[in-house]
């Protein structure tokens, strides 16, 4: 067709018919179309025919046949159910976007809160740090300059002494002297002394005299020279302490030790068996200081001085700040602060009780100030018998618990020694337990509610916030009834 056209023909079966040429006679050809068009419009009706009997049922039943849709040409454009889904889609994903972005967000501010934080506990602990060393410099300018004087005390303690042996030296020429007057005297007892002899003998006599009176006044004044060199030695000692102590307190904050046993050199100073002696010598403030019990080494020790006597303190609890919940091998040496919460340790505790009788003091205190105290005589075994403590009461106002600890071995959490009991290991700190924790101020301590627990039988127990638990020796329990009844079942703070 498109030939056709471009040429300006139509094709044959669409050109007009011509019936004959110009004589009016059909052409051969033209008759035998004519006679094929015939043909194809007998064939046509005998389709139509056929046809028409096959569509009869279905026009018997009512029913029209089927129209032949036209075909649609397919749009460019998606449908608007899909570009609607699409679009849901994306404000989905933009939501959740958001949502993440948010999260994101709020966990970036949390990790910037926790670096500040972080910033400012490293910058607190920094200054911490330079403040502890700045004392430690000072205590060691201290120290340096406590060595120097002492230096200086020995020498003036060199010179009292040659002029001691100078003196003891001339004392006994003048015996010497004497005696040779007494003989001259007894010989001349036989004749008449004459008044210029007795002038000499009571000269003689006036300047002896003289000479054992300023004798005996540098004998005191090396005395006290002595017994000054002492306390010096002894402040030194305690400062070298607390350097160690300082020391450790700040590498350790969780539970710092206690100082150890001191250097040998120490043992040739003139320190105190125990706080009782220290208080003895006249010190009166609380602190703490070196002592050394009879056939032990010197240690540092807490002394209380407020009452009227010196007590060294084995065990003090204030706040919790110290974990008590420690092996067997930290109950034997000591652990915590002296400043704040500490155990003094079994074996330095034995090295006391170890020196004759004894008193353990027991004091509680609740957040109300009330106070209660028990004291009992104290035989403290040593480490071959797990240091098992025999304990006899003598006075105070807090009532034994349930099976009182007598005989008892000493147990850890992870060393339990009460082998009678059926109690086993306790179940925090370590004590002297026979009676499953009844009374176990070295238990836990809750912060939050009462503190430390001691049962006062099967109808009560004491919540006690503060403990402290001491030791002195016997002797000195008459002159201390007074401090017992009075400070002790008073309100108060502990040293």
């Amino acid at each position: 067709m498109a030939g056709y056209k471009a040429k300006g023909l139509r094709p044959a079966s669409l050109q007009p018919v011509v019936e004959g040429d110009a004589g009016g006679q059909l052409l051969p050809h033209t008759a035998k179309r004519r006679q094929q068009s015939r043909n194809m419009g007998g064939i046509r009706m005998t389709l139509l025919l056929i046809l028409a009997a096959a569509c009869v049922p279905v026009l018997c039943d009512g029913e029209e046949p089927p129209v032949p849709r036209r075909t649609e040409s397919r749009s460019r454009f998606a449908p608007l159910d899909d570009v609607r889904l699409l679009a849901n889609g994306l404000l989905q994903l933009g939501q959740s976007m958001r949502d993440f972005m948010q999260k994101t967000k709020g966990q970036i501010n949390d990790i910037f809160q926790r670096l500040t934080i972080f910033d400012r506990s490293f910058y607190q602990l920094s200054a911490l740090a330079s403040e502890i060393k700045e004392e430690e410099e000072e205590l060691k300018k201290t120290t340096v300059v406590l060595h120097a004087t002492n230096e200086e005390m020995k020498g003036l303690s060199d010179q009292i002494n040659s002029k001691m042996e100078s003196i003891q030296q001339d004392k006994s020429q003048l015996r010497n002297k004497l005696e040779g007057l007494e003989e001259r005297l007894s010989s001349l007892t036989v004749g008449l002394v004459t008044s210029a002899q007795a002038a000499e003998i009571n000269s003689l006599r006036n300047l002896i005299q003289s000479q054992e009176q300023s004798i005996t006044e540098l004998l005191k004044a090396m005395a006290e020279q002595s017994e000054q060199l002492n306390h010096q030695r002894m402040k030194i000692r305690t400062l070298e302490g607390k350097v160690t102590s300082s020391k450790l307190t700040f590498f350790n904050p969780e539970v710092p030790t206690l100082p150890p046993y001191l250097t040998s050199g120490s043992t040739s100073m003139d320190l105190p068996s125990d706080c009782s002696e220290l208080y003895d010598r006249g010190e009166r403030a609380s602190g703490a200081y070196a002592i050394k019990p009879n056939g032990s080494e010197s240690f540092m020790a807490f002394c209380d001085m407020t009452g009227d006597h010196g007590a060294t303190v084995i065990q003090r609890r204030r706040d919790g700040s110290v974990n008590f919940d420690q092996p067997w091998e930290r109950y034997e040496n000591g652990f915590g602060d002296f400043q704040g919460e500490f155990w003094l340790g079994l074996k330095k505790i034995r090295s006391l009780a170890a020196q004759g009788s004894f008193i353990l003091h027991v004091l509680l205190e609740d957040r109300l100030k009330h106070r209660l105290f028990v004291e009992y005589r104290l035989q403290l075994d040593g480490p071959e018998k797990n240091y098992s403590a025999r304990l006899v009461r003598l006075s105070g106002n807090l009532p034994d618990p349930a099976g009182d600890p007598r005989g008892v071995t000493f147990s850890t959490v992870d060393r339990g020694n009460q082998q009678d009991s059926g109690c086993g290991a306790p179940q925090s700190g370590g004590w002297w337990l026979n009676a499953c924790g009844d009374a176990h101020p070295n238990g836990k301590y809750f912060r939050r509610g009462s503190g430390i627990q001691w049962k006062l039988g099967p109808k009560g127990s004491f919540s006690a916030k503060s403990t402290q638990i001491s030791l002195r020796p016997l002797a000195s329990s008459s002159s201390s009834s007074s401090f017992l009844t009075s400070s002790h079942s008073e309100p108060g703070a502990f040293p």
